[in-house]
């Protein structure tokens, strides 16, 4: 049930670049098509490449949307997430640097890698090339805290600014950190999200090594899954109190209802099905909203044994017999995993679920998996009105962050 004395949160604005298209609008379409981004490596082509797969955003040309002097101060991790926050605050209509807004305008961007294409040309350049002169904005392209740098400076936001690592579930925790900041008056507005660009060879190598990346194709919860396919991106959203919104006449997207965060404490890599399902049940209990009124779940959904079975697990633990009724899918089978970035991208899909009805598909999907025995909308997008969704994250290192969402009408 809705909480009414606590201060409500709501989208007003959308961005993203993508595997699937260089704007929200265009990544959302994929989605409800069944559409896939994945393909052939290209910026890794005449490497030897044990799964020559990736979720690659092709198209992006940096020369239309930043100058030669611009660009020298950013990671493609940083242009990513300002060309998605332009779409964002575009659609918002807001003026972060209005006087009554600035210092009240917050910026958390989730990131699992940060600046990895300039970690990768600086050790290309001294280790390959023994110059060992590096370029003298190296430190400020690679830093962590880059793209909440990079938004703040951009639009004007004076208000808190920070970056959330936790691998897989970076951009959820990123957008909970929003919500809490919001709820508690600390900013009437925040752009939150995530970024990702970590396609190097130094990255795609060490997943090799762990033995988890597919070489056919990204098949989430089908029996023949044969594990993750590598992606980039970035999707920020712009959140809103929903007094902020409703004074200023905005255009609400959705509610960002509740979030919940755990901890599994027990593996570094191996998941658990306790503590994902205890971030499901805490992002319920804050968004006040009873299981049954879940009618889709953006499931993390990664393809690997492990993951779909225990993600499976975890989400008949929490809602029972109402899992019988759910759609679950998974969209990294489109645009691949794009880990810090991942639940940011994956928000479009709750999106646009909640707002035109469309549940996107799990695509790939061959046979069925009896440790997979939910509705995972195999291959085809499905029409159905649904009141509140969930959205999944869940990280090595056992970090959990889950967010819900409900329809605004």
């Amino acid at each position: 049930m809705q909480r009414p004395e606590r201060t409500r949160v709501v989208i007003t604005g959308a961005g993203a670049i993508t595997p699937l298209g260089l704007t929200a609008a265009q990544s959302w379409q994929a989605m409800r098509e069944g559409r896939s981004g994945i393909g052939p490596f290209e910026r890794l082509a005449g490497h030897e490449l044990k799964a020559p797969l990736a979720g690659e955003v092709r198209g992006y040309d940096p020369a239309q949307h930043f100058d030669d002097k611009r660009l020298q101060l950013l990671d493609l991790t940083c242009q990513y997430a300002l060309v998605a926050a332009r779409e964002a605050v575009a659609q918002s209509g807001l003026d972060l640097r209005a006087p009554e807004l600035s210092e009240r305008s917050a910026v958390v961007i989730g990131s699992g890698a940060g600046g990895e294409s300039t970690h990768d040309a600086s050790y290309r350049r001294l280790y390959a090339e023994g110059n060992p002169r590096l370029h003298p904005l190296t430190i400020v392209r690679l830093m962590m805290n880059a793209p909440a740098s990079q938004l703040s400076l951009e639009f004007g936001a004076r208000g808190p600014a920070f970056v959330v690592s936790s691998a897989c579930a970076s951009s959820n925790h990123a957008l909970a950190q929003a919500l809490l900041m919001l709820r508690s008056g600390q900013a009437d507005v925040a752009l939150a999200g995530g970024a990702e660009a970590c396609l190097t060879l130094g990255v795609v190598r060490a997943w090799e090594a762990m033995r988890v990346l597919a070489d056919d194709a990204c098949r989430p919860f089908s029996k023949d899954r044969r594990g993750l396919v590598l992606g980039e991106g970035a999707a920020v959203f712009v959140l809103e109190t929903l007094e902020h919104a409703q004074r200023r006449g905005a255009t609400i997207l959705a509610e960002l209802a509740g979030a919940g965060m755990s901890a599994d404490a027990a593996d570094i890599v191996m998941p658990d099905a306790e503590g994902a399902g205890r971030a499901m049940r805490l992002a319920l209990q804050d968004a006040g909203l009873a299981p049954e009124q879940i009618g889709y779940i953006n499931a993390h959904g990664t393809g690997t044994q492990a993951n779909d079975a225990t993600e499976t697990r975890a989400i008949r633990a929490v809602f029972g017999a109402h899992a019988q009724a759910l759609a679950v899918s998974s969209t990294k089978s489109m645009h691949g995993h794009a880990l810090g970035a991942a639940g940011a991208l994956e928000l479009l899909a709750v999106l646009g679920a909640l707002r035109e009805g469309v549940l996107p598909p799990t695509i790939n999907y061959r046979e069925a998996d009896p440790v997979c025995d939910l509705d995972v909308l195999p291959n085809q997008a499905r029409e159905r009105r649904i009141e509140a969704a969930l959205s999944n994250s869940f990280a090595f290192g056992g970090l959990n962050a889950v967010l819900a969402l409900r329809r605004w009408d």
